[in-house]
């Protein structure tokens, strides 16, 4: 009984580290968006975006409940920016469906071609239906940022990680934490900022 009690106690023990990140993500948010619809779409996909991260991390999987939850919420936000956008309701729409459409499509593209190449999965369809459901939340110009970002961090990163010696190259690096990371960095940073900073990247600085 004593070590049923030790090992429950273990899993429930609260994580402080994760706790205090919400909580400074929750504060930013109404720094930044104040009361609007911004403000409560992202006060519900953080939490959520965060769980993606440490489960992908962990168990190199995104659930699917998780996924289809995204689904739901940005259908349902969609929804309500296109009501209480009088005569731009269309633009929202078709912006926040193109969105889903990119973000799930460039990572499929990439899936099915790096599978057909390399002979094996390239990318997780976890990370595609992750990045449908993003795209509903962001945007058509936010989720292509998303998606540039997310490889960039992804190269370093992996680069840093090979570097270093912690893991072959033949092992797997979940791509899910790369994802949110990037979407993290997207609702917090102005979209035309972003973009001038990948420009200069992919040009190395030389073009203005």
């Amino acid at each position: 009984l004593g070590d049923v009690y030790k090992r429950q106690k273990k899993i429930l023990k609260p994580n402080y580290i994760l706790m205090s990140i919400t909580a400074i993500m929750f504060v930013g948010l109404v720094y930044f968006f104040g009361v609007s619809i911004d403000l409560f779409k992202y006060a519900l996909l953080v939490p959520m975006l965060l769980i993606a991260f440490c489960i992908d991390l962990k168990l190199q999987i995104i659930p699917n409940r998780l996924t289809l939850s995204l689904f739901e919420t940005g259908l349902a936000f969609t929804f309500i920016e296109v009501i209480s956008n009088t005569g731009l309701g269309l633009n929202v729409l078709t912006n926040n469906l193109l969105g889903m459409i990119i973000g799930g499509g460039i990572f499929l593209l990439i899936t099915v071609i790096g599978g057909f190449i390399a002979g094996k999965e390239a990318m997780g369809f976890g990370d595609v239906k992750l990045m449908g459901a993003l795209g509903l939340f962001l945007g058509r110009d936010n989720i292509i940022i998303v998606a540039v970002l997310s490889f960039l961090l992804a190269a370093i990163i992996s680069i840093a990680i090979l570097i270093s010696k912690k893991k072959g190259a033949n092992e797997y690096i979940p791509f899910g934490p790369f994802i949110v990371a990037s979407t993290l960095i997207a609702i917090f940073v102005p979209a035309d900022i972003l973009q001038n900073i990948v420009w200069k990247i992919f040009t190395l600085g030389l073009a203005k």
